[in-house]
């Protein structure tokens, strides 16, 4: 499971005192009258331009935006007659809150991504592998297979169950990697491609990330990539 970063939390709650029209009249209004004031406002700014799009994912929410910024107002004045709980108690709720919520959430996640394969293993033109791989052919090409030690130049789009794009080589360079460097999803599929071949996979949450999920993906995530392989790098040193 991915661990809860206390400063991401902090942050969040900057930009949902930002955000709550019910609790304005408890955040000032920046006036900047001086280089302070403005640096202060600068670092408050950035922090909350780079969190903002991780709030409505914090496990276990949406979050009580109100209930949030109260309870950072009673930290953050050291306010003893404000707080509903101890500092210590704070930390060990969220301690166990967090890895539940993480958990149930990555339990539904996984159960959705092997309906959706159940289902999809049924459509025309769908390949599913032994391994639980799934692919589709748009169009085959006529070159050489990569091994698993070979090198790759590919371009790809890669979308979430819901549809969403979480990475892409669209709009720039091909991007040129070694097979056994990657998820396993990726080092079983792209074997299957001849050079100049288009496909589509749907790759199965613990052939990609897990529970460990990444980045920009929730645990046990189901990926679908568009891949094009471009072009087969052989390497020369592997053994027959």
């Amino acid at each position: 499971m991915k661990k809860i970063s206390i400063s991401v939390l902090v942050a969040a709650i900057l930009v949902a005192a930002g955000l709550s029209t019910a609790s304005c009249d408890s955040v000032k209004k920046a006036k900047l009258s001086n280089d302070v004031d403005s640096v202060s406002y600068a670092v408050g700014l950035n922090q909350g331009a780079s969190i903002q799009s991780q709030l409505p994912s914090v496990p276990g929410g949406p979050l009580n935006l109100d209930d949030m910024i109260a309870g950072f107002i009673a930290g953050i004045q050291n306010d003893s007659t404000k707080m509903k709980m101890t500092v210590a108690e704070a930390q060990a709720y969220m301690q166990q809150w967090f890895p539940q919520a993480q958990a149930r959430e990555g339990e539904k996640t996984r159960a959705e991504g092997t309906k959706f394969l159940e289902e999809n293993k049924t459509k025309s033109g769908v390949v599913t592998t032994e391994s639980g791989l799934q692919y589709q052919v748009i169009t085959e090409g006529s070159g050489i297979k990569p091994k698993a030690t070979d090198t790759v130049k590919v371009h790809y789009t890669g979308t979430l169950l819901d549809g969403s794009e979480f990475d892409s080589s669209a709009g720039g360079e091909p991007v040129t990697f070694a097979l056994n460097q990657v998820i396993p999803g990726w080092t079983e599929g792209l074997q299957i491609m001849p050079q100049g071949s288009k496909y589509i996979f749907w790759i199965p949450s613990d052939m990609a990330y897990g529970e460990r999920g990444s980045y920009n993906i929730k645990p046990n995530s189901l990926l679908k990539f568009e891949v094009e392989l471009l072009e087969v790098f052989q390497d020369k040193t592997a053994q027959p």
